[in-house]
């Protein structure tokens, strides 16, 4: 951790997106119009719902160089709780060493290139995976369970999967705290700026040209990846019809290993990771900062590294989210990449796609083997009743 601050120094972070924030903080408070809004020198829009923008309120309060200092060790800690958060979600390992681990956990973590560019752009992608996990790790039974992914999903859209996840794995109550949460935060959202809530709703939710260009390698989306694939920058139907196999995919396997808890050990963790890689690849625009969910899957695949096979898993995950090997590309803006820089340039939706399909395999096998265990059981059962000397009727018969 402390060579990551002296690194954090000597190279210096532009912070950008939280310049942003601090901008949208300041439109609600001049009572300005949000998304007309444009940060001075850099021409970035406001791209987040007016609740989220409502948030950002107390960023106005201190002076940018104060903000900045107050953002990193507020990620610092977010970051920490997002492993300890992992780590849980896990099972794994015992509650008296999670701690340790933990902070051991942390220290890698800073490395991991959706963490660094988190801490680059001062960003909130950790406080939203913290919602999230927060929520997953409780239990079913718990009445507000759902809050945490309905405020998240108020702040940057994208979490809304998991409420479908949620209701597809019967966790219906939850699901629905998710949504009143999410339309809760919505209607202050509106009550306080109508205008820009109209705005939002009905306009720039659906320009994904606000958010950036969809080509540059920074995104790594599925889209963003056929993009470059093409050299074009909108993939049309082709990537329409990869997105929606893909969410097909991805649901379909989250919401399997969800109802699978009885068969396969950590099933509903997986599922919850299934479906954060999922909304990552089919959203229109996922910047590598966005995929700071490397932090559960990692902890999920160190939990499951008992073998040869995991721990190769494990090391090419690791390897992956540790090389920061996009920003190594020629062409960092998406067209005339050529064909020996596709992979690099667009290393995380194969990844992605890779543990949902290994996933997926485990999945079937862990089912068929029960199906086959009970069958099994059945047989057994059956040869035991055959073999049941019959009764002597004088005795059925005797009152």
């Amino acid at each position: 951790m402390a060579a990551f601050v002296v690194q954090r120094h000597l190279h210096g972070a532009t912070m950008v997106d939280m310049l942003v924030y601090r901008a949208e903080g300041q439109a609600v408070v001049n009572g300005d119009d949000l998304y007309a809004m444009r940060l001075p020198g850099w021409d970035l829009p406001a791209t987040y719902p007016p609740f989220a923008a409502m948030l950002f309120v107390p960023s106005t309060w201190f002076d940018v160089s104060t903000l900045r200092v107050l953002v990193m060790l507020g990620n610092y800690a977010l970051l920490g709780l997002a492993v300890f958060l992992s780590l849980k979600l896990a099972g794994w390992p015992a509650r008296r060493h999670r701690t340790a681990v933990a902070i051991l956990g942390t220290g890698l973590a800073v490395w991991l290139e959706p963490v660094y560019t988190t801490f680059q752009y001062g960003q909130v992608n950790l406080a939203i995976l913290c919602l999230v996990l927060w929520d997953l790790t409780r239990p079913d039974r718990s009445r507000t369970k759902g809050v945490g992914i309905g405020l998240a999903t108020a702040i940057k859209i994208t979490p809304g999967l998991f409420a479908v996840y949620l209701f597809l794995t019967g966790r219906v109550r939850a699901a629905l705290v998710s949504m009143a949460t999410f339309l809760a935060a919505g209607l202050i959202g509106w009550i306080v700026l109508p205008d820009g809530s109209y705005g939002f709703w009905t306009d720039y939710l659906w320009d994904p040209s606000r958010v950036g260009v969809t080509v540059l390698v920074d995104n790594q989306s599925l889209r963003g990846a056929v993009c470059r694939l093409l050299d074009v920058n909108d993939p049309g139907t082709v990537g329409l019809i990869a997105s929606a196999l893909v969410a097909g995919l991805g649901l379909g396997v989250a919401v399997l290993a969800g109802r699978s808890t009885r068969v396969l050990r950590r099933a509903d963790a997986w599922g919850g990771v299934c479906a954060a890689l999922t909304a990552l690849l089919v959203s229109p625009i996922s910047w590598t900062h966005h995929w700071v969910w490397c932090i559960p899957l990692i902890a999920l695949l160190a939990a499951e590294a008992r073998n040869t096979r995991r721990r190769v898993l494990l090391g090419v995950t690791l390897a992956v989210f540790l090389s920061h090997v996009m920003w190594l590309v020629p062409h960092r803006w998406g067209r005339g990449v050529v064909w020996y820089w596709q992979l690099p340039g667009a290393i995380y939706p194969p990844m992605a796609i890779a543990v949902l399909v290994v996933v997926g395999v485990r999945l079937y096998r862990a089912r068929r083997q029960a199906v086959d265990a009970s069958a099994g059981a059945w047989a057994l059962l059956g040869a035991r009743l055959d073999d049941t000397p019959d009764r002597d009727p004088a005795l059925t018969n005797r009152t």
